[in-house]
């Protein structure tokens, strides 16, 4: 496969954010640097659809944020994870890892499944 840049499949970018606050609040650059480093640079999140996925997991209440200083004492938000996201977090990476092992099981088939009798 070319090493280029993944595109986001649909659904991917809520619970990629969940996870990557799982450890410590982060602002948003942050959070987009450690998704860039985790993926081996294949996914690159871009501000403008960083920002609008933060603002949503807000309003349903998956994140809280406060402001404060970066690292390099630049105002920023800093999101962290609420109770009500750590349990989001755990239904989707169960959904994810179900829906990855199902696609896994296609893709690396050998051979055709028997056909069922019909009864």
């Amino acid at each position: 496969m070319e090493s280029s840049k993944l595109e986001f499949l649909r659904g991917t970018l809520d619970v990629l954010i969940l996870k990557s606050l799982v450890w410590e609040p982060l602002h948003g650059y942050a959070i987009t640097g450690l998704i860039r480093r985790q993926s081996d640079e294949a996914l690159l999140l871009e501000e403008g659809t960083l920002y609008p996925a933060l603002w949503r997991l807000e309003s349903k209440g998956l994140l809280a944020s406060e402001w404060g200083l970066s690292e390099n004492n630049r105002k920023a938000k800093f999101y962290r994870l609420t109770s009500k996201g750590k349990r989001q977090l755990q239904l989707e990476t169960a959904a994810w890892e179900a829906y990855s092992a199902a696609v896994s099981k296609v893709l690396c088939a050998a051979c055709p499944p028997k056909q069922q009798e019909a009864s």
